[in-house]
């Protein structure tokens, strides 16, 4: 484990990353980036509307579909996606960008870079790393509630088709991930198309039945979403665990700004996605209020399917299921991307990653996370059955993560941007008292299957803060012994043969000699003619540029001590950074170059520096880990394994 990486500080002109960037894609222009981002962006927000407003009234509680009620209820919608989706998340976070990176990890690298010396920087981490975990669980729920309820469609076609409706789910989603490994370069450029058509089409069957009931229109008041609490209560609160249905994807807007850059993402819901989901939203209001009690209650089981005309609603369901196929792909690739930053800083050992695409770094396949993700899906898809079912796993993951969120903007505001503690305090409360009350209504489906994303979110938070704990417990225990490489290489200029060639020797630390290196000599009883000592380091920023690239120590009688620099997002490919390294003794000819890594076993420790289940977990996780020669891109041919023990 002695070449894996380790997260590091940025220096200051790195670091600076509350400007606007939209690296990877500079030459887009804004308009064609905001086209791009509604086909990869929105598509979980996108085709909320498919079963947020039918949760609301066929959910858990029964609540009275009448005029005041339906208002009540779309005006929550309403105003919940102006405060959480357009204000919070849109308007102000998207200003937090760790050099046009967002998202849990990328804050709290952000965060951390300004107060992580602190005692409470350890706390903002752990936050972040649970906000993290939290959407793994988001990440199977998405899918499946996704691709079930666009199916469920069918059966307003036609009834007799219900039995089907499982079957089909299944099939496309398997097809989902099996597509995973070939990429979505391809695809990719028919996601924009599809999604526009499909927001095209629900704002205009929406537009529709407000221009036959326009008094849905009074639900932009305010008014009516606090009479709704007013009138009902306990009801109306309980109701809020459905409402949030439709801010879902918030924080995947976040997670995603650097694929596109803020200015565009902002063009794009707000001159576009907003108002068609709004509009959709209000058309299901007006199509309910505008019925008769006994109509409504049955229209109300299905209302976005049935805002079209019996002849259009075939169309509908095949366009509704392949903007939900493309919300999903855009939440596994989400969870490809949050798996690679975690491993990068720390919080994850090396796991085999494959790149999809020549000229999209940020296109990625890790097999294991993939079919991890299937697996579950099928699972949720057989056990809950019907998207109505979901509904009530769904919602509690993604208000946890809105929550903590929350909190570290306040340690954002004061830390980072220094407001005043008297300006930061309304702010964060403010925030706190909505999100809070989301995440109260939605703690209220956890018998009824939340349980199983917050099972998911903790055994992911186990493994990621186990992973971090047992590195730096292992990397502290090396240390502890490590020669100090100057004395190594004078005493050892005598005492070995060189032979011709290069040796690099991959070290987590920047001093001391690794452990490759020691069993070397011992066992071989050999130095090459130059030998390097190599550390790849992984900054807190998403991207080094490549003159800050490479650090070269001369270290006398043929010894080096090289760095190569990475930011969290970028791929750590050691052949292609070597080539920058010619003043490193000449240049590196990779069929005279040989590489020399460290695997670590674990032994029993008379004082453990973790509980012996946590130690034993994080030996597992060692064992499995993917080798060093595949995630550095090391050529197979050239590299040599050896052996060693350490106590942690």
């Amino acid at each position: 484990m002695s070449e894996a990486t380790v997260p590091q500080t940025a220096t200051p002109d790195e670091a600076s990353g509350e400007g606007e960037h939209t690296h990877g894609h500079g030459h887009g222009t804004r308009t064609a980036l905001a086209i791009g981002a509604i086909g990869v962006v929105f598509g979980d927000i996108g085709t909320s509307p498919i079963y947020a407003f039918r949760e609301t009234f066929s959910g858990t509680v029964d609540i009275a579909i009448d005029r005041m009620h339906v208002l009540g209820v779309v005006s929550l919608i309403f105003w919940s996606m102006a405060i959480v989706v357009a204000l919070q998340y849109v308007t102000i976070l998207m200003r937090a960008d760790n050099k046009g990176q967002g998202g849990s990890l990328a804050l709290i690298a952000l965060i951390s870079r300004h107060i992580g010396s602190t005692k409470y920087g350890w706390l903002v981490v752990l936050l972040g790393v649970f906000a993290t975990s939290l959407f793994y669980g988001d990440s199977m729920i998405t899918p499946a509630i996704s691709v079930l309820s666009a199916v469920e469609g069918l059966t307003v076609v036609d009834h007799r088709l219900d039995p089907l409706v499982i079957p089909i789910a299944l099939v496309l989603l398997v097809l989902l991930f099996l597509l995973q490994r070939r990429g979505t370069a391809k695809v990719g450029a028919l996601f924009a198309p599809v999604m526009i058509i499909y927001f095209l089409t629900i704002a205009g069957l929406g537009l529709n039945q407000i221009a036959q009931n326009p008094d849905i229109l009074w639900a932009l008041s305010p008014y009516y979403a606090v009479m709704f609490f007013v009138s009902d209560g306990l009801v109306a609160f309980i109701a809020l665990g459905a409402v949030v249905l439709a801010v879902t994807g918030a924080e995947a807007l976040y997670s995603d700004m650097g694929h596109f850059g803020r200015g565009p993402m902002r063009l794009s819901w707000f001159g576009f996605v907003m108002p068609c989901l709004l509009l959709n939203y209000f058309g299901q209001g007006a199509m309910i209020a505008s019925l008769q009690p006994e109509q409504a209650a049955e229209v109300v089981k299905n209302p976005f399917f049935l805002l079209a005309g019996e002849e259009y609603r075939l169309p509908l369901v095949i366009l509704a299921t392949m903007a939900t196929f493309i919300a999903s792909q855009a939440v596994i690739s989400g969870a490809f991307s949050i798996t690679h930053q975690a491993m990068q800083l720390g919080f994850m050992p090396r796991l085999s990653i494959r790149h999809t695409s020549e000229t999209e770094a940020g296109q990625i396949y890790i097999p294991v996370i993939n079919w991890a993700l299937m697996v579950a899906v099928i699972v949720l898809v057989l056990t809950f059955q019907s998207s109505s079912n979901l509904a009530a796993a769904y919602g509690i993951a993604v208000t946890g993560a809105v929550t903590i969120d929350t909190l570290l903007m306040g340690v954002l505001f004061v830390g980072v941007w220094k407001w005043k503690w008297w300006a930061t305090l309304p702010v964060v409360v403010f925030f706190l008292v909505v999100d809070g009350a989301y995440f109260a209504a939605n703690l209220l489906k956890v018998p009824a299957g939340g349980w199983f994303p917050l099972v998911v979110g903790l055994v992911a938070f186990t493994l990621l803060t186990t992973w971090s704990r047992g590195r730096k417990l292992m990397r502290d225990r090396m240390s502890e012994v490590a020669l100090p490489i100057e004395i190594f290489a004078k005493s050892a200029k005598n005492s070995a043969t060189r032979v011709p060639g290069t040796a690099i020797f991959m070290a987590s630390q920047t001093a001391g000699v690794p452990s490759a290196l020691l069993h070397n000599i011992k066992h071989n009883k050999v130095l090459h003619e130059r030998v390097v000592i190599l550390t790849v380091l992984i900054a807190d920023t998403p991207y080094v540029d490549r003159n800050k690239r490479c650090e070269i120590h001369d270290l006398g009688d043929g010894f080096y001590r090289a760095i190569l620099h990475y930011g969290f997002m970028q791929e750590t490919n050691v052949p292609e950074g070597l080539k920058e390294m010619e003043r490193c003794g000449g240049k590196f000819d990779m069929m005279h170059t040989s590489f020399f890594l460290s695997r670590q076993t674990l032994l029993p420790s008379a004082k453990p520096g973790m509980p012996i289940w946590r130690e034993k977990i994080f030996a597992w996780m060692l064992r499995n880990a993917a080798t060093a020669m595949d995630f550095f891109n090391l050529p197979t041919n050239r590299v040599v394994e050896l052996g060693s023990q350490v106590e942690i």
